[in-house]
């Protein structure tokens, strides 16, 4: 009976758990509740105003807890807050879900949780101090954290195989952005859907994973679907993933002076690669990484109707990021370590991510952001 509660309850906490290291506070007739938390104290230094540049300390703390309701039935939460040290100082609560696992039936919760195609993109967001550029920005639908989202998961396909999961999931109104609209910058939302499956190739290490999710409406209406493969065994660990989103009419150029408008479909894609490898050393681990990430904007075409006539004028094609990161982290022990990257910026002066990426998010009045970037810190975490 035990070991049936425990194969409940593992899933669960597989979801909640956030850090490699845990202080377990209470753990009392079938209840128990673990406290965990991280300080990063980093700096990214360039020698020119970028988006990041700087100060990045940051401190996390979090719980997770569970509940044995029934002998099938377990209970469970997470709650996380961040807050930022360096020169913007934000708050934030990264997590505050709760929710019901029903064993092989899978569990459902309901909250501020991750996107459902974040468990795809995450594949690659392993780099010591940059990266996660697929998993969390506003122009992939539910790949970040995001509130309002009701989620299903299943992660033995009904008790069948522990190599074959899926999630389901729903956002009522959730931080659903697009990125060319700057919904996030105006606080809109939207409600949205998503679905992933991931497939655990019998005992190899290699897992493949693929997901698609879209925001409701059939005005500016966002899409996003992601596929990746990892390989984690022997001390290697190797990712790549794709993703591709769509938007309808997403460019509004407002009415002009005879009462028209122009709107413009758009997609962005991108790849990211990484490869590292772990090295146990007399005191502690050095995990050496490297990794190549490009995303890319495109404007399908710029339709415009002036006195009843539609034209149609050719889009554009610009890398949104572009890099190529060679980095370290060194793991002291399971609570300690030390990182250290460098971003070998690849965006030319004229691309839209270099603008994007200059201090004020807009390009205006400062050069474009295309230097290199290094990024050191020490992290302690239980």
């Amino acid at each position: 009976m035990k070991r049936n509660l425990l194969a409940i309850a593992i899933p669960a906490l597989l979801v909640a758990a956030g850090a490699n290291a845990s202080i377990e506070v209470w753990n009392k007739d079938g209840n128990k509740v673990d406290f965990y938390g991280r300080v990063k104290a980093a700096n990214n230094i360039t020698d020119r105003g970028q988006v990041g540049e700087g100060d990045d300390t940051s401190a996390r703390l979090g719980m997770s807890g569970q509940t044995q309701i029934t002998d099938s039935v377990t209970g469970y939460g997470r709650w996380e807050y961040e807050a930022k040290a360096g020169k913007n100082s934000d708050n934030e609560v990264r997590y505050a879900f709760a929710g019901l696992n029903f064993g092989d039936a899978g569990s459902f919760d309901y909250g501020r949780n991750d996107g459902v195609l974040k468990a795809i993109t995450a594949y690659t967001d392993v780099l010591p101090q940059f990266g996660g550029d697929a998993s969390n920005n506003d122009w992939n639908v539910l790949s970040a954290r995001t509130k309002a989202v009701a989620t299903y998961r299943n992660n033995n396909f009904f008790g069948l195989t522990d190599d074959l999961s899926f999630a389901l999931q729903y956002a009522d109104n959730g931080d659903n952005s697009n990125g060319f609209r700057e919904d996030a910058i105006r606080g809109e939302s939207r409600e949205a859907w998503g679905a992933n499956v991931q497939w655990n190739i019998f005992d190899t290490g290699l897992t493949a994973g693929a997901g698609y999710a879209q925001t409701s409406g059939s005005d500016n209406r966002q899409s996003t679907w992601a596929g990746g493969l990892k390989y984690d065994n022997y001390n290697l660990y190797l990712a790549a993933n794709y993703f591709q989103s769509k938007f309808k009419d997403v460019l509004s150029y407002g009415p002009t002076h005879r009462g028209t408008y122009k709107t413009a479909d758009g997609k962005v894609r991108g790849f990211e690669l990484v490869a590292q490898y772990g090295i146990d050393l007399e005191v502690g681990r050095i995990t050496p990484s490297l990794a190549y990430v490009q995303h890319k904007v495109k404007a399908d075409g710029v339709n415009f109707v002036e006195d009843n006539i539609r034209y149609h004028n050719s889009g554009f094609s610009s890398p949104v990021t572009k890099y190529v990161s060679l980095g370290a982290t060194y793991d002291l022990n399971k609570n300690f370590s030390a990182i250290v990257e460098y971003k070998f910026n690849l965006l030319d002066r004229k691309d839209y991510g270099a603008a994007k990426n200059t201090a004020n998010s807009r390009g205006e009045g400062t050069k474009p952001g295309t230097k290199d970037v290094l990024g050191v810190g020490l992290i302690y975490q239980f």
